[in-house]
């Protein structure tokens, strides 16, 4: 009996993880603070002085599958292309907290 509980239970939490996705819990105004001092340079705005099709206004994050935290998240971490990685330059949070603002003001149009 105690094994059938066990396995059930196991089942229960691995449904639960499988089809939950993951809150982050950030601080924009933190997120602006690092975003000011680390991508503005390139981000003004919410443009991308790089590569201007590829800005980060809500139009072109959803056109190319990045319109979530998630998603913005892990390009700031393992950056792509001509952006860099900030995976060892930026704390986990701080990454985290510009990720939050990033896909807050894209959602806002960037005013």
């Amino acid at each position: 009996m105690k094994k059938i509980i066990s396995v059930l239970l196991l089942g229960i939490t691995i449904f639960t993880f499988a089809f939950s996705s993951p809150a982050l819990a950030a601080d924009t105004a933190a997120g602006k603070a690092v975003f000011t001092a680390n991508c503005a340079s390139c981000h003004a705005g919410g443009k991308n002085l790089v590569n201007a099709a590829k800005s980060l206004k809500k139009a072109d994050l959803e056109k190319y599958d990045m319109y979530s935290e998630e998603a913005i998240l892990a390009q700031v971490t393992k950056g792509k292309g001509a952006m860099p990685a900030f995976q060892g330059k930026l704390q986990r949070a701080q990454i985290e907290n510009v990720a939050a603002y990033v896909f807050e003001q894209a959602g806002n149009e960037w005013k």
